[in-house]
This record gives C-alpha cells, structure tokens and sequence, in this order.
C-alpha cells in the first residue's frame, strides 16, 4: 500500500468511526474497481460492495438522462434494503464514495459527512478513465 492509499484508509476510517451507524466504506472507480476500503470490509465483500456501488451510480445516471434535466448529473444514491442502508456518492472525476451503514442510522448525517469528505479531498479521490491498450504481436 502506497503512501496516498494509507492516507485515503485512514480518512475513510475516520468517516466510519466518527459516524453513528456507518459500518463501511469504500472507494471505487466508475468502472466498479475498489481502490481503497475500511479494514473491517473484506477484500471480496470489497470488491462485490464496488461493482453494485458501480451498477447503481449507472442505473441513476441513466434515470437521470431519461427524466433529470438531461445532463446525466448524479448527486447522491441511497438505496435502503432490509437490514441496511447504501450511500454513493460521486467523489472527484471518475470516483465514487460509498457507505454501508445500519438500517436505524441518521442519513442526514451520513450524506453530510460523505460530502463534507469529498468536499475536503475529492481532487485526492479523482480516478481517471483507464485507457485500452492494444496487445502487441508476438
């Protein structure tokens, strides 16, 4: 782990601790890729937490297209399921920030912390599209 990624490790640690009911947290590219996680958020419930982050920051923007202003802006997505809420938000270009936090927590309170740290360190969160590269030949 780099410098820059335990950076990021701590500050999502903090969001978590510092937030009644917030469990996990995660960060993703746009693609569904995990960069960086909380501790108590497995590698794998990691990465399967970013690809649903992922398919519902799509889903919203493809709503948003349809029936926002045409502009294909996603503020925020909350989806609250049985035993649980899912917070994402976007988090500097390419990025998105997501929560897992506990069914009676405050979301008030949980979507302001997300965006007071995106606020803080978005252009630190910022994952640029990866580029294709051609196989060369053998």
């Amino acid at each position: 782990m780099n410098a820059a990624d335990a950076s990021l490790e701590w500050l999502l640690e903090n969001l978590v601790d510092g937030t009644p009911g917030a469990n996990h947290a995660l960060v993703l590219s746009k693609d569904g890729l995990k960069l960086c996680h909380t501790q108590r958020l497995s590698v794998d419930k990691a990465d399967q937490l970013a690809a649903i982050a992922a398919g519902v920051q799509s889903l919203a923007h493809g709503a948003s297209v349809e029936f926002g202003d045409g502009s294909g802006g996603v503020r925020q997505s909350m989806t609250e399921f049985h035993g649980g809420l899912l917070f994402i938000v976007e988090a500097g270009e390419g990025a998105h920030l997501a929560v897992l936090a506990s069914d009676d927590a405050d979301v008030g309170l949980i979507g302001h912390n997300m965006d007071e740290l995106v606020e803080q360190i978005g252009a630190f969160l910022t994952s640029p599209p990866r580029q294709f590269q051609p196989a060369r030949p053998a």
